[in-house]
């Protein structure tokens, strides 16, 4: 069935878009080493690779409501693959940080994909079918975790460079065109005429600013920059931590420690959208908190879940035990896998007809949790290397709170109606079963 090429098609572009962001990451040792870089610059480096996110999902979630998926992640596989294969020849590192900025934006797909699926599948599976794709996708950086260093190791000579780390980023670029090709050769953007003119009318300036603006919108949006923000910073920084903090000096070894961290927090995400699904089909209270909103109890236990985690990870690393804190690093990747698929279950649940709209607003905002952390973890007023993720915690906690308030029954019935900042009712006229 189409619904299910829509699936594979999207879960392997967005998979393959993992694994291009994140694929400087195994190879942050030879990188500095070229180039001269210090821990705190390599710090900044894994924090620039979320920098375009932000405004690059919120408008490619928009620009997907309103020209369809497929057009639009074949256009992004595409220059990602120019800048990915440029960046292999770079020999300044001024220009070969701003190329690897432009590459790192691959991480836009994600709500491309987001509006993809739920185009074609209905809300009593929507929350599996976009844990499915957004799982198996995310997974993509514990693929170029463990691929990468293997494929391209340390001994690398082979056509066109010495450096394994060059090589990688000009095949990883290559195969991202042919990828950009296939997606628009192959996808269709919705399941009929009559859902794709909806949404495509639904996709004007003011009807994105009055959706972005919903409390339903906001607080979503926050809770995925404690869960999918969480991810990225992790993913680009665990490398670096098991190398540095453990004195871990075999780069496969550390970049698969790192990579348990980035199985869980990918592959496990379509369990928190099946139980956000199936809370919510059979109507199932699981905490007393918010009496019969049942994707927002489960949303929210997974958010603490978060929390707790982390400062587990702090204690583990504490422990002076690399095992432990790699067993750590794999529960924290299992919270982000929950909450990430409770999140992205509520989405398309609550605005059916502005999927990409409210992903790119919810995508992009939860980014800025990629930017901000690696930048605590690797703080130099910092002990050492394992506090900063306590203090992540820390900060996390007003999140928690929020959402609390904004899941509470009588705020949640109108949590797509009420916001801030833009009063009134939405000004889009419905059309099109809009």
């Amino acid at each position: 069935m189409t619904r299910w090429r829509t699936l594979v098609l999207a879960t392997i572009g967005f998979n393959f878009s993992f694994l291009i962001w994140f694929s400087f990451a195994p190879f942050t040792g030879p990188m500095a080493a070229e180039f001269g870089l210090s821990l705190s610059e390599i710090g900044i480096l894994a924090s620039a690779a979320i920098w375009l996110a932000p405004f690059g999902r919120i408008l490619t979630g928009w620009l997907s409501d309103k020209f369809g998926a497929p057009a639009v992640f074949a256009i992004v596989l595409t220059y990602v693959g120019v800048f990915s294969m440029a960046s292999a020849f770079a020999q300044d590192y001024a220009v070969f940080f701003v190329e690897r900025l432009i590459v790192a934006t691959a991480g836009i797909t994600f709500v491309i994909g987001i509006q993809h699926v739920s185009e074609w599948f209905e809300e009593d599976n929507l929350g599996l079918a976009e844990g499915i794709y957004a799982g198996v996708g995310n997974a993509g950086a514990a693929g170029g975790a463990l691929i990468l260093p293997r494929v391209f190791g340390p001994d690398w000579s082979g056509p066109l460079f010495e450096s394994n780390w060059r090589a990688a980023f000009f095949y990883t670029g290559a195969v991202s065109i042919l990828l950009a090709v296939v997606y628009y050769a192959l996808g269709e953007a919705a399941r009929s005429k009559e859902k794709r003119r909806a949404t495509k009318e639904s996709a004007s300036f003011r009807g994105w600013l009055y959706t972005a603006t919903r409390y339903g919108t906001v607080v979503l949006a926050l809770a995925y920059v404690m869960s999918f923000g969480l991810e990225l910073s992790m993913n680009g920084w665990l490398a670096t931590y098991y190398r540095e903090g453990f004195a871990t000096d075999d780069l496969v070894l550390a970049s698969t420690f790192a990579a348990t961290f980035s199985v869980a927090a990918g592959l496990l995400r379509p369990i928190g959208g099946y139980v956000s699904d199936y809370v919510a089909r059979t109507e199932t209270d699981i905490v007393p908190l918010f009496p019969g909103r049942y994707r927002e109890q489960w949303t929210f236990v997974t958010l603490c879940f978060v929390v707790v985690s982390m400062f587990g990870m702090t204690l583990a690393g504490l422990s002076g035990r690399v095992l432990l804190a790699v067993a750590a690093g794999f529960v924290v990747g299992t919270a982000c896998a929950m909450a990430e698929g409770s999140i992205f279950a509520q989405v398309p649940a609550m605005f059916p007809d502005s999927s990409g709209a409210v992903a790119g607003v919810v995508g992009g905002v939860g980014t800025v949790g990629g930017i901000v952390f690696p930048l605590i973890y690797a703080a130099p007023l910092l002990p050492n290397l394992h506090t900063g993720y306590s203090v992540v915690a820390v900060l996390m906690l007003p999140i928690v709170a929020l959402t609390a308030w904004v899941f509470w029954p009588h705020v949640a019935e109108r949590a797509t109606d009420d916001g801030w900042i833009v009063d009134g009712g939405n000004p889009e006229t419905p059309t099109g079963g809009d």
